[in-house]
């Protein structure tokens, strides 16, 4: 059977994470929400999603398909009804459509002329930003359950300070020694040639995915996602790294969301919280005004490529566009349009030959090429937020 995933009406509410990438590509527990489909399903996906993602995210149709929206979540029994379901089925939960069958001959889909399976039992979905933080320590818990199902860790160095050690899986290549882990507080995962440095301290839920590191005595509450190449440092609480970012020195990052390619800067802060203890509202691409998020504690939102000198502060509930770099005394404003260059004392427009040249020499540092799929994403990016920006 051929399997695509397809974002759906929330890729808008997802912003700026989909600007970059599919509904699928988004990171929450251990895996992508592709990765986890792809291991419930045993097959491998592809991807309907905005024509410029196309190029580098293509969609492969086949003479019999299944769609599924990407912003649910699989688990055990969602994913045997997607694998049972045949021609003119389709599974819905409530008004919103999961998966259903079609040909390559169907131009156009009316669900009236479909026998419609009701999903009534409960699973993950990813509807908003802060979905992917606020839901991450469920999350967590069920990916640790897939991904160590049947397999044996590697054994914990007599080193480490341990808590609930049977909560713990540990990748071979994996590097840590005189470190605190306490999984008594959910599942502790530690990815193929991650590593902990000495003095850490690491409560679950937590995941440190491939090649990921947390440096010397970093302070890590659950539930925390470090995605593929990343690495943290500092004080992190509940916060999610998609891969290859980096908040590798002191400073504060809670409730927070960071895409690829980021970089925080030596000792800078966000608060999650207000002064006034209200519920944080956060920018909505959507309604292009800022939301209600019916949470006390809300961070950072920060899309690719995105970065902050040494020092910044970010207000509670602040949302950073894409190829952002955020420098400065003061606080900014919470909502930074995608490709702004400066702080609380202004921004001007960061030109997208600056942006390339500077992608380029941060990826080749982690032997990635900026390709022109990649040039060509960022350019449509920088003409469809220019009405952000104050040009």
């Amino acid at each position: 059977m051929n399997y695509i995933l397809f974002d759906g009406i929330v890729r808008n509410a997802l912003l700026p994470f989909t600007f970059t990438r599919p509904v699928a590509e988004i990171r929450i527990g251990i895996l992508t929400i592709r990765e986890k489909w792809e291991k419930y399903l045993g097959y491998t996906t592809t991807t309907l999603t905005e024509e410029y993602l196309s190029e580098k995210y293509p969609m492969v149709e086949l003479e019999d398909n299944v769609m599924i929206n990407a912003s649910f979540l699989p688990n055990a029994i969602l994913s045997e009804m997607v694998k049972s379901l045949e021609k003119n089925q389709a599974i819905f939960k409530g008004d919103a459509v999961i998966a259903f069958y079609t040909n390559d001959t169907q131009e156009e889909i009316d669900f009236d002329t479909y026998e419609i399976i009701e999903f009534n039992e409960d699973c993950l979905t990813v509807e908003n930003t802060w979905d992917i933080f606020a839901k991450n320590d469920a999350a967590i818990r069920e990916d640790f359950d897939l991904i160590t199902e049947g397999r044996t860790s590697q054994l914990i160095p007599k080193s480490v300070n341990v808590l609930s050690p049977e909560n713990i899986f540990i990748e071979e290549g994996a590097k840590l020694e005189f470190v605190t882990l306490n999984a008594s507080t959910g599942p502790i995962y530690i990815g193929k040639n991650s590593e902990i440095m000495e003095g850490s301290v690491i409560r679950g839920p937590f995941a440190l995915c491939e090649e990921a590191q947390v440096k010397l005595a970093t302070k890590v509450y659950g539930a925390t996602t470090v995605g593929p190449h990343s690495r943290i440092g500092g004080e992190v609480n509940n916060s999610v790294l998609f891969g290859y970012s980096n908040k590798g020195h002191d400073g504060f990052l809670g409730n927070a969301v960071l895409g690829e390619w980021c970089n925080i800067g030596a000792d800078s802060n966000n608060s999650n919280l207000k002064n006034n203890y209200e519920e944080v509202r956060l920018w909505s691409y959507e309604t292009e005004g800022f939301a209600k998020t019916g949470l006390q504690f809300c961070g950072l939102m920060m899309g690719d490529h995105s970065k902050c000198g040494i020092n910044t502060m970010f207000n509670t509930g602040t949302v950073v566009g894409v190829s952002s770099n955020i420098f400065g005394s003061g606080f900014p404003r919470n909502f930074v349009p995608s490709f702004s260059w400066g702080g609380a004392s202004g921004f001007t427009t960061y030109l997208t030959s600056k942006a390339f040249q500077t992608a380029k020499i941060v990826m080749s540092r982690r032997h990635v090429d900026f390709t022109e799929e990649d040039a060509k994403i960022l350019e449509h990016i920088f003409e469809e937020t220019k009405k952000y920006r104050k040009e």
